[in-house]
């Protein structure tokens, strides 16, 4: 039993080698603008001001954040308003353009509208490309409307393509996309939330603060019967061949890993990768990957530091495809060390998801997983999987992740997290959409009283699916899923992300590229 749990953990796990969001643009909406709201706070920030007409009116922000200073603190006088009236008091400008989009207020300036067209007018001029190799970005933060919080690792894509991406811990996206598709719909959606769409056109260039609705379903929403959850899980199993799809095809993702020790940035490779990916029913080990663009940012600045290397953090990132790599807590046959509970129900994408939850048996004591399953309640799909290796034992799984230490240092392991989601194509099925593992260690040097953590980390996005005229990889275009990325060479270039989707960087990292970028060194070849 102990060697299967070992080899199933290998099968999810980095070895860590240590060696050193329908409507097109109305105009402004008199109905909307002229109905009357209550400001009951003489003082405050914009967000929490402009948060009070959004809860009266039923209507939500979208305005750029680098024109408009939400965390401005102004003072209004208490009382009666028009929408339109409220807006230009807690903004102290009465000239913005007010736009009604959908169930959205949209907010601009003059001088930006101008900004955008000139731009627009001068790219024309200087870009003599197709309009088929040009591009618009939108850019921005997704928050809690509640809470303020931001939303991390939420849905960005376009309606009806496969291309999207996701936003960072921070709640910050940017969205790429062709300049053919500006009339398309952004969608912004994450598991119990309300999803939030509007025109790609309205969005470009701007750095807009976009808020999405937490879904709280009622008990007059649903019918109230018990769920059994093996049931569901058996549905899911049997559905796979109507919901994964039994073909290969292309995924174009954006794959970053990185290590923190003493809660600094030291290392940070991010990459562009293809993926061949072959059917639910194939080894992952037929999946195929190549290097499109690398780039590496190494901080050494500081002494006492620790030298790691994450070995097949790719290979890692095809694992965590759970339905097509199947982890032990999916085997919920007889003799099964999980036991699983209908623990809620929430929703994704505007559709409900029974919330399953494992955990391994009271009277084990050896590390397994434990975990929330968000399976969609009409198709059985499996959308979303957070699981964890268990905290009470995780600890005795340290050794299983590391293959190499240096006879001075002692790692313990704190925490192993994994989050899994999936999102349907344009061809209706599933794929993989996002997929990020945390391992967190105690490090304690020979002869040092006290330890620090290490924290590493790697993660993949989907930014792009295609389904046709798909074949393998030469093999001199391929790159190993289980090598070291960080060791591959590879040829920088000023414009090195073009027109690929990203996730982008948290303040941390921003912060470290910035004090790196100059430093990062060209080689002479690409992987080769």
């Amino acid at each position: 039993m102990e060697k299967a749990v070992e080899n199933a953990f290998h099968r999810f796990s980095a070895l860590l080698l240590f060696l050193f969001i329908i409507t097109a643009s109305q105009a402004e909406d008199g109905g909307v603008l002229n109905r009357e709201v209550k400001l009951s706070k003489a003082k405050g920030t914009i967000y929490q001001l402009l948060k009070q007409v959004s809860d009266q009116s039923g209507y939500l922000f979208i305005y750029d954040s680098q024109i408009i200073d939400n965390d401005k603190v102004v003072k209004v006088k208490k009382g009666n308003y028009t929408v339109r009236e409220a807006i230009y008091a807690i903004t102290e400008d009465d000239k913005l353009r007010i736009n009604i989009v959908g169930n959205h207020i949209l907010l601009r300036k003059d001088n930006e509208e101008k900004q955008i067209k000139s731009a627009q007018s001068a790219g024309q001029a200087q870009d003599k490309t197709t309009a088929e190799n040009k591009y618009l970005k939108i850019s921005g933060i997704l928050y809690d409307r509640i809470t303020n919080e931001p939303v991390i690792y939420a849905s960005a894509s376009i309606n009806y393509t496969s291309i999207g991406t996701i936003t960072n811990q921070n709640g910050e996206f940017q969205l790429m996309i062709p300049d053919s598709l500006r009339q398309y719909i952004v969608k912004f959606s994450h598991v119990g939330y309300q999803n939030q769409e509007i025109e790609a056109s309205l969005l470009e260039n701007q750095h807009v603060r976009i808020s999405l609705d937490p879904k709280i379903i009622s008990l007059q929403e649903i019918v109230i019967r018990v769920v059994n959850p093996l049931d569901v899980l058996q549905k899911m199993e049997e559905l796979a061949e109507k919901n994964y799809s039994s073909k290969p095809v292309y995924m174009t993702t954006f794959y970053r890993e990185g290590t923190e020790y003493k809660n600094k940035n030291i290392d940070l490779t991010e990459s562009v990768i293809q993926i061949y990916k072959t059917g639910y029913k194939s080894n992952v080990n037929s999946d195929q990957t190549k290097l499109v663009k690398m780039r590496r940012i190494v901080n050494r600045q500081t002494e006492d530091t620790l030298f790691t290397k994450m070995k097949s953090g790719v290979y890692s990132s095809l694992t965590l495809d759970i339905i097509k790599e199947s982890p032990d807590f999916l085997n919920f046959g007889n003799g099964s060390p999980y036991q699983y509970t209908h623990t809620d129900i929430s929703v994704i994408d505007n559709r409900r998801v029974n919330v399953i939850s494992f955990e391994q048996l009271p009277y084990t004591e050896e590390p397994l997983f434990k975990g929330q399953l968000y399976i969609d309640a009409e198709n059985y799909a499996l959308v979303e999987a957070r699981f964890e290796v268990n905290p009470k034992y995780v600890h005795k799984a340290t050794n299983w992740y590391i293959e190499r230490l240096a006879p001075n240092i002692k790692l313990t392991l704190q925490e192993v997290k994994y989050i899994v989601s999936y999102r349907p194509a344009d061809d209706g099925k599933y794929y993989v959409s996002h997929v990020r593992g945390d391992l967190k260690f105690k490090v304690r040097k020979k002869n040092r009283w006290f330890s620090a953590p290490l924290h590493l980390w790697f993660e993949m996005v989907n930014c792009k699916t295609e389904t046709g005229n798909v074949k393998g990889f030469s093999r001199k275009d391929r790159l190993s899923p289980r090598k070291i990325l960080s060791d591959t060479k590879y040829r920088y270039d000023k414009s090195f992300w073009e027109h690929f989707n990203v996730i982008l960087p948290e303040d941390k990292l921003k912060e470290t590229i910035l004090n790196n970028l100059n430093e990062i060194t060209e080689t002479t070849s690409s992987e080769e």
